[in-house]
């Protein structure tokens, strides 16, 4: 498996992965009707430029399996999304073990982010704490429940 820096080639699939991992994993936390409108439309042009900007992918025999996105001034940590055809092949921590190593290498003292309901407790597998149930404003206008979660790293 290799992990690298997305471009701009790489948004449709990495947009696919993120429909189809959110249909796979979060069925049963979300209503149906919030996943339809969560993974309805087609890839925009600011997602483009946002996975350009700071995505990351990991590769699997010349694939895209997973993305994962990290702001490198906020710490925060978006669109972590395993392909279901790869999942339960520690794919995902690999990508939070490279997104926190990029983090430490830019100075950052912290990571955050806002995870789904089923994702909480992977993130607290990869040290991440936050239990609070919150309200996340995803971009498409749907109202999700989210934990807020944080990481403290080791500088």
């Amino acid at each position: 498996m290799l992990i690298r820096k997305a471009h701009g080639g790489d948004a449709q699939r990495v947009f696919d992965i993120r429909n189809q991992a959110i249909n796979h994993q979060c069925a049963g936390y979300y209503p149906a009707a919030d996943l339809q409108v969560w993974t309805a439309g087609n890839l925009g042009q600011p997602f483009i430029e946002w996975l350009e900007s700071s995505g990351h992918v990991a590769v699997i025999d010349g694939q895209v399996a997973a993305s994962a996105i990290l702001d490198l001034e906020s710490g925060q940590v978006d669109a972590v999304f395993v392909d279901p055809a790869y999942m339960g092949r520690g794919i995902g921590r690999q990508m939070m073990d490279y997104v926190e190593q990029q983090a430490l290498q830019a100075g950052l003292s912290h990571l955050i982010l806002d995870s789904t309901l089923n994702a909480a407790d992977f993130y607290r597998q990869c040290g991440f704490v936050g239990e609070r149930v919150a309200q996340y404003q995803s971009p498409r206008g749907l109202t999700l429940a989210c934990v807020p979660m944080i990481k403290h790293l080791a500088c």
